[in-house]
């Protein structure tokens, strides 16, 4: 497993997640039985505070958040407010990938599916080594 980067949620955040947890909205529910169940051996998170913002789901692993949204992701000013969060999770190194609940609702299998071909693609080739760790088999001498 690798280091989780993400940014630690201020102590308000973590809260709000843990009550999030509580009053998730059917399609994250939805998702979330199919997450949990580790596809493909991976590991997601649910409701994941980081810095000022609450992950719907998160692979810490691939460094990759999935957001549920609704229909109200498309009205006012929540686009911006979307695109805002995308930039800041871009910045912390996590790429954000959006699903409409319609899409999940329709089809939850291939959204899945969808979710580990990105999870899988964004994972590193290798770990990288622990600190302190033995040095690369060239540095050793070994050929």
């Amino acid at each position: 497993m690798l280091r989780n980067i993400a940014p630690k949620g201020p102590a308000r955040t973590v809260r709000r997640a843990r009550k999030l947890r509580r009053e998730m909205t059917l399609p994250e529910i939805l998702l979330w039985q199919a997450l949990r169940k580790h596809p493909d051996g991976l590991k997601f998170r649910r409701q994941h505070p980081t810095g000022p913002f609450i992950l719907d789901f998160f692979s810490s692993d691939a460094r990759l958040a999935v957001e549920i949204d609704g229909d109200a992701h498309s009205r006012g000013d929540r686009p911006e407010r979307d695109a805002a969060r995308d930039a800041w999770l871009m910045a912390a190194g996590i790429e954000a990938m959006r699903i409409p609940a319609a899409d999940l609702l329709g089809d939850l299998e291939a959204v899945v599916r969808g979710i580990c071909a990105r999870v899988l693609a964004r994972l590193p080739l290798h770990h990288p080594a622990a600190p302190g760790g033995p040095p690369p088999r060239d540095k050793l001498g070994e050929e």
